[in-house]
């Protein structure tokens, strides 16, 4: 049973910094790709960042709107993704979640994140 908890989610001012974790039980990093997306309240599910399997770090993507402020990272040996979050805005105000693809779907039960200005 492949599971997904995300935390470090909170408030935290403009400017701020939060970095999110998503601990996977059932899986492997090192042969399962992972991503973090958001939703903000009232919108659609959209794709923050991924990074690709493999024992090293891989390939690394972000959408447009947190290139340079986020930074998505994995520990293979403890199975758990990062999402460094800096330079907050109140725009990346949303519940974040990890999801990863083994035969199907996964997604964690989210983290709120709070930025207020």
């Amino acid at each position: 049973q492949v599971q997904l908890v995300e935390s470090g989610g909170g408030l935290v001012q403009a400017g701020g910094s939060l970095r999110l974790s998503c601990a996977a039980s059932g899986i492997t990093f090192v042969l399962n790709g992972i991503s973090w997306y958001r939703q903000a309240p009232g919108k659609q599910r959209e794709l923050v960042a991924s990074i690709s399997s493999g024992t090293t770090g891989g390939w690394t993507n972000y959408a447009d709107s947190v290139k340079g402020r986020f930074t998505i990272s994995k520990d293979n040996a403890k199975n758990t993704v990062y999402l460094h979050m800096n330079s907050l805005k109140p725009e990346d105000t949303a519940d974040y979640y990890c999801y990863t693809y083994s035969r199907r779907d996964y997604w964690g039960q989210g983290t709120q994140v709070t930025v207020s200005s």
